[in-house]
C-alpha cells in the first residue's frame, strides 16, 4: 500500500514538471501575460530568450550568455526543449532523454544567474527541479499516471533503451 502511495505521488509530480516546462513554452509562444506579455510572443517574431540573457544574468558566466541574446538558433533550442521536456514528461514517454534535456537546460539557466541565486546563497528552484527530474527518471515514473509502461513495452524501445 505505502508503495502505492509513493509511485501516485511521483506521477503527479512528473505530470506537475512537465506542466512546468510546457506552460512555459506556451507563455513564451502566445504571450499570455504570466512571464511573456502580448507583445513579446514569440509567435509575433520577439526572441523568446533576449531579454532574459541581455538583462537577467550576472556572475562568471555574464558574458558568455549575453553573447547568446537574440540568436534564432539559441532561441529555437530553448522552445523545442521547453516543448518535448514539457509534453514528454507529461506524457511519461522519453523519460531519459526528456529528463536529461530538462536537467541540461536547468543547470544552464541555473550558471546563467551566476550561480547565486536571489533568496539563498547557493540553492535555487533550478536545483530543486533538477533533483526531481533526477528521481523521476530513476524511479520510471512514466509509469504512474502516464504512457511509460505502455512505451516501455513497444518494439522500438525494446531495441533502442535510451528512448525509454
Amino acid at each position: 500500500m505505502e508503495q502505492n502511495k509513493t509511485q501516485h505521488v511521483l506521477g503527479v509530480l512528473r505530470i506537475v514538471m512537465g506542466f512546468v516546462f510546457l506552460w512555459a513554452f506556451i507563455d513564451k509562444v502566445f504571450g499570455l501575460g504570466f512571464a511573456t506579455t502580448a507583445d513579446k510572443a514569440w509567435l509575433l517574431g520577439t526572441s523568446p530568450t533576449a531579454g532574459f540573457l541581455q538583462f537577467g544574468v550576472h556572475g562568471p558566466f555574464a558574458v558568455f550568455f549575453q553573447s547568446l541574446a537574440g540568436s534564432p538558433l539559441v532561441d529555437w533550442l530553448f522552445m523545442l526543449g521547453l516543448l518535448f521536456v514539457g509534453l514528454f514528461l507529461m506524457l511519461g514517454i522519453f523519460m531519459r532523454l526528456s529528463g536529461f534535456a530538462g536537467i541540461v537546460m536547468l543547470l544552464l539557466m541555473y550558471l546563467a544567474v551566476g550561480l547565486s541565486p536571489a533568496n539563498n546563497p547557493f540553492i535555487d528552484e533550478h536545483i530543486v527541479y533538477i533533483l526531481a527530474i533526477m528521481i523521476l527518471v530513476m524511479e520510471d515514473s512514466g509509469k504512474y499516471f502516464g504512457l511509460g509502461r505502455w512505451w516501455t513495452d513497444t518494439l522500438f524501445v525494446q531495441r533502442y533503451r535510451i528512448f525509454r
